[in-house]
């Protein structure tokens, strides 16, 4: 039985940390619910395998729309799921949570997470904004005086942060990451091959082929979908390169959020970043060429985390164990009752 628990609850994925134990649970954010009952009947990976594949009486889908919730009672149904798993089914006492939170989320947002959480079965509801939890998790030290600089590419937010002594000095979150790269892919492949594919073809594209620079070398991957012209099945085969020509207008956004950010900073804090450099965590950290293609366009020697894509998770384990001292990154919380 967890007494303390982190959860990074994100528009695609989320990851479970619970004290001495680490990441326990790791499953998409997919919740299938059945039409006529509006009943949830699965959640996590039972859920997801039928993205694309329900019949009309079951609707699968994301109940988090660029990081932030767009059905609250799903995400509570979900939050209950995944508090329940790890409390086991004899477990009578309430865990303290604390969930990650887009930067850029408004004051509503945040107490409906805050609001989500308690009714889902916390003692007491914490959030943090993610990328102060990720500048955790990927070690980075907060709460010193020097300025440091995290980008945090998520599902459905990339989040842009210069940190220093313990908090936020300028910040910028843009709603474009994983999911919009996947839009991105699928238009291009309808467009210039009449092939319409599903969200999970163009997911699988994502992982296996994307880059952000050209390849030399290119890869190639064969896909299956369905004709726009005659409606039947067809495959063909797609390149490296003509995914990366795909993806770079939302590149250039992401781009865009880093430079902004940096224009806010002090001066002082742009040397320090400089000189060591910035942090990419998320699952986008994870495409190929994407640090160099940063570093080219900013001009800062960009490296990427350590298991990126359990930055956030791993940050709110830290700061569940040493709660007094992070209170200043803590946001806020709310009490049971």
């Amino acid at each position: 039985m967890a007494k303390k628990i982190g959860i990074d609850l994100g528009t695609c994925n989320t990851f479970v940390f619970i004290e001495k134990k680490g990441i326990v649970i790791s499953e998409p954010t997919v919740v299938a619910v059945s039409v006529d009952e509006n009943r949830v009947l699965a959640i996590g990976n039972e859920a997801k395998e039928m993205l694309g594949r329900t019949p009309e009486t079951i609707v699968a889908y994301r109940p988090l729309k660029d990081g932030v919730i767009a059905d609250f009672r799903v995400t509570q149904a979900m939050l209950r799921y995944f508090i329940k798993k790890t409390q086991g089914p004899l477990s009578f006492s309430k865990p303290d949570v604390l969930v990650g939170i887009p930067a850029g989320a408004t004051s509503t947002e945040r107490r409906a997470v805050l609001e989500a959480t308690i009714k889902a079965g916390a003692k007491e509801a914490f959030i943090a904004t993610e990328p102060v939890l990720a500048a955790i998790g990927a070690g980075i030290p907060i709460n010193s005086s020097s300025g440091n600089m995290v980008v945090d590419i998520g599902g459905g937010t990339s989040e842009v942060a210069i940190i220093s002594l313990g908090g936020v000095v300028a910040s910028e979150s843009v709603r474009v990451g994983g999911d919009k790269i996947d839009m991105a892919i699928e238009d291009y492949i309808k467009r210039k091959y009449n092939l319409s594919i599903g969200e999970q073809t163009a997911e699988r594209i994502k992982i296996n082929i994307a880059t952000a620079l050209p390849l030399k070398e290119e890869k190639k991957m064969q896909i299956k979908g369905r004709s726009v012209i005659n409606g039947l099945p067809k495959k063909i085969e797609i390149s490296s390169n003509e995914i990366c020509e795909a993806i770079q207008t939302q590149l250039q956004e992401i781009i865009q959020s880093i430079k902004d950010v940096l224009k806010k900073a002090p001066p002082e804090i742009s040397a320090d970043i400089m000189e060591k450099g910035m942090v990419l965590c998320g699952g986008g950290a994870l495409m190929k060429n994407l640090d160099k293609y940063i570093e080219k366009a900013i001009g800062v020697p960009t490296m990427i985390a350590k298991d990126p894509l359990f930055c956030v998770a791993k940050g709110t384990g830290i700061v569940l164990e040493h709660l007094e001292n992070y209170k200043k990154s803590i946001i806020t919380k709310k009490k049971q009752g």
